[in-house]
């Protein structure tokens, strides 16, 4: 059973009868439901993973439950995260998630923190009092602090994550098992895993997931059953299958291994190569941070597609996203495609060359857009390395979703 703080919490008849079918199991009874009352878990992220987490940790009368998150709803968010409706769209995730929770139990405590989690604020965070921190967030960087800053204190990490149709689970607590880094001591390489918003999510995969997370935190509270310190799940919705792989400690391990007093929490940004909090796409190669690049409205680019100017429009979104909305006039080819090119050149391999950037010229002065304007960012940075000159590209600001915006209205978004 793990260490939890040693807290008192009485029940309530009305809590008796809220929570009956939990008291009548011997593995829970009434001294299980005490102690979930006197419980505190901390959840990163009200999103796709953060939304069955935080119904499901309410209604299971976990006594006070902490937020984390800065962002506000969209309407596309509703396709997976299900604590928010249509009449929250536009107000804070906290505020919409809150109400949600006390709706379906006000006996519990919302604490929230209107505020990205950063190296500069995630000690003073993780450091009030929490028994459990669930990590319910869609980004390298955040993980990796989460998992330092869990290992730092010695609170456990219930993890999981989720991609299209794919998801992992995970328990990491340094103090009985191995942590994150054990199993991922470097992240990938920029570019190597898309985000969400560039890949897309089965709306129910977080359900599924998150629910699991919620399981093995009331597990881990209630000190009931085999929690998945020292293991990973992993799970295909499109198999329907569970794959579960052991995790072993690390016993060089740039974080665990060494004294709490001296891990440091870093800029994870830096070291993962993209940054944590954006909300539409990352970006995926420092070196569109790196160059000046120009840019140019949809303004403009409807001007010139209209005068006919020496103009190349390129589009460099996956195929699957032009089925959805496309500016006519443009040139189509993923970003994907570019970065293989540029990395067949520089590899001494000419094909990529001759099948794709052959539609391509260097003497033209080229449009690049995506969805938002990261994408064609990179994709001007692969094309500058290869001999195209940066003087004569420009970054389409905000995509194609200024263009559904400020020229096309009738035009689907995403």
């Amino acid at each position: 059973m793990l260490s939890l703080h040693q807290r008192q919490a009485d029940l309530s008849n009305d809590e008796v009868k809220r929570y009956s079918r939990h008291v009548i199991m011997p593995e829970v009874g009434m001294e299980g439901q005490r102690r979930l009352k006197a419980s505190s878990v901390l959840l990163i992220g009200t999103g796709g993973l953060g939304s069955p987490l935080a119904l499901y940790l309410a209604a299971a009368g976990i006594g006070r439950i902490g937020l984390v998150d800065y962002d506000v709803v969209d309407f596309t968010n509703l396709q997976r995260q299900v604590i928010h409706g249509v009449s929250t769209v536009g107000v804070s995730k906290l505020e919409s998630a809150e109400a949600r929770m006390l709706d379906l139990n006000p006996d519990i405590e919302v604490v929230k923190y209107n505020e990205p989690l950063m190296s500069e604020n995630a000690l003073r965070i993780f450091g009030e009092d929490w028994d459990l921190v669930i990590d319910g967030t869609d980004n390298f960087p955040t993980r990796y602090l989460v998992n330092d800053a869990c290992v730092k204190l010695g609170i456990p990490n219930v993890y999981g994550s989720i991609f299209r149709f794919e998801g992992q689970l995970s328990v990491f607590h340094a103090v009985e098992g191995p942590c994150y880094r054990c199993m991922f001591p470097e992240p990938p390489p920029p570019g190597l895993v898309p985000s969400c918003a560039e890949g897309g999510v089965l709306g129910i995969l977080p359900g599924t997931i998150g629910t699991m997370q919620a399981t093995e935190a009331i597990k881990l509270l209630l000190g009931i059953g085999d929690p998945m310190i020292g293991r990973m799940m992993l799970y295909d919705a499109l198999e329907m299958s569970f794959q579960t792989i052991r995790v072993r400690k690390d016993p060089t391990c740039p974080v665990c291994s060494i004294a709490a007093e001296n891990i440091q929490l870093i800029d994870y940004e830096q070291f993962c190569g993209m940054p944590a909090h954006d909300h539409s796409e990352f970006s995926s190669v420092d070196e569109a941070d790196e160059l000046d690049i120009k840019t140019v409205t949809v303004h403009d680019v409807k001007a010139a597609l209209e005068n006919g100017d020496d103009v190349l429009v390129i589009d460099v979104r996956d195929p699957h996203e032009w089925d959805i909305s496309v500016i006519d006039g443009t040139l189509k080819i993923p970003k994907p495609d570019i970065q293989l090119a540029k990395n067949g050149i520089q590899g001494g391999r000419r094909l990529w060359e001759e099948t794709i950037l052959k539609d391509i010229p260097k003497d033209k002065t080229l449009y690049l857009h995506c969805r938002s304007g990261v994408r064609s960012a990179d994709s001007i940075a692969f094309l500058s390395e290869i001999g195209y000159d940066l003087a004569k590209m420009y970054n389409v600001e905000g995509g194609i979703l200024a263009w559904a915006d400020e020229i096309d209205p009738a035009m689907p978004k995403y």
